[in-house]
């Protein structure tokens, strides 16, 4: 006959304290003696007992797991480098903490982001991760609605009162990408940009706009890429269609960069020789690409880590104030290879 799961009263009887000390200790309360939280741990490891999570639930207000909300098309999860390292960060700490991951896949469909607001209001998570957040996604105005803690990877392009985000100097990054491009003497430097409707691809731009200005050389040389390698493509084949005197691209991702080696290869431009070429992310592309592609390191798994370990320390205590913790920026860093 199988034997049926020991109970909480067992377990208090085993600890000798009483129901309501044992399901103290299992909560997680602070006020309890260490002697009495030690015998109740070992009645709980001595019996197998397993609390109900459900129940729990009902006492703590907590589920014990966060949503990561991802804006972006089912498929470009799977193909993105940066959203990989993002969800392996979130999850890896969420893990760690004994915290369980919910994935929320939104597009930018209006109905999509409305059914996660609907999910977050249920009370279903005890917070939210933020990936790659569009201006129209409208993830602020849910993520207020639902009152409960929420970080962005990555800075709101319209930050509100209130939000909270981990991101890399965007801005510094380009500046040192295209710094290292003026410095090798190039005068006619492009820019492929992410999309922007996106802080990160609105800051590269900027850092791109100011070096060259800085240098006293043309900011007109602008493309518009979406940080895939066909968006790299297309914005590289119009660049020198529209202008033959090009000789250096910095492209505001390694995959926008990727796709703009592959169309010089077939037009028989020689990097770094005629065109020298420097991406943005160091995720794995740049070391793929021929030539090895210069780049920045964008630090996503160590910016979603840092947003999940804040995330998790505001659930545990909301009511206390952490100036530190609302906004985080971490600096790049260059990234020597053989585009430049």
């Amino acid at each position: 006959m199988e034997r049926r799961p020991p109970t909480l009263e067992e377990v208090a009887i085993a600890a000798g304290v009483s129901r309501s000390t044992a399901s103290r200790v299992i909560n997680g309360a602070v006020r309890v003696a260490p002697a009495t939280q030690r015998a109740v741990e070992y009645a709980i490891e001595r019996l197998g007992y397993v609390p109900n999570q459900a129940a729990r639930s009902l006492v703590t207000r907590r589920t014990h797991s966060i949503a990561l909300i991802i804006p972006e098309d089912d498929g470009r999860i799977l193909s993105d480098p940066f959203l990989g390292q993002a969800v392996s960060g979130v999850n890896n700490t969420a893990a760690d903490a004994g915290i369980q991951l919910v994935l929320l896949i939104g597009n930018h469909a209006e109905d999509r982001i409305q059914r996660i607001g609907q999910y977050l209001r249920g009370g279903h998570v005890d917070g939210t991760i933020v990936v790659s957040h569009h201006r129209d996604d409208g993830l602020e105005e849910v993520l207020a609605s639902t009152r409960i803690p929420s970080y962005f990877v990555g800075r709101p392009i319209q930050p509100q009162p209130g939000l909270r985000y981990v991101d890399v100097n965007n801005v510094r990054g380009a500046e040192i990408a295209t710094q290292h491009l003026v410095d090798r003497g190039a005068r006619r430097i492009a820019t492929i940009t992410g999309p922007l409707d996106m802080a990160a691809g609105v800051d590269r731009l900027e850092g791109w706009r100011k070096t060259v200005q800085a240098a006293g050389l043309p900011d007109d040389l602008v493309a518009h890429g979406d940080f895939t390698v066909g968006g790299g493509s297309r914005a590289m084949a119009e660049l020198l269609d529209r202008d033959g005197s090009i000789d250096a691209v910095f492209a505001a991702s390694d995959q926008l960069a990727a796709g703009a080696l592959q169309v010089l290869a077939t037009r028989g431009i020689k990097v770094p020789d005629q065109i020298s070429v420097v991406g943005f992310d160091n995720l794995g592309f740049a070391q793929n690409t021929i030539p090895q592609l210069t780049t920045v390191q964008n630090p996503v798994k160590e910016m979603a880590t840092l947003a999940t370990e804040h995330l998790l320390k505001r659930i545990e205590d909301p009511d206390a104030e952490y100036d530190s913790d609302r906004i985080a920026i971490i600096e790049p860093t260059f990234v020597p290879g053989k585009s430049a």
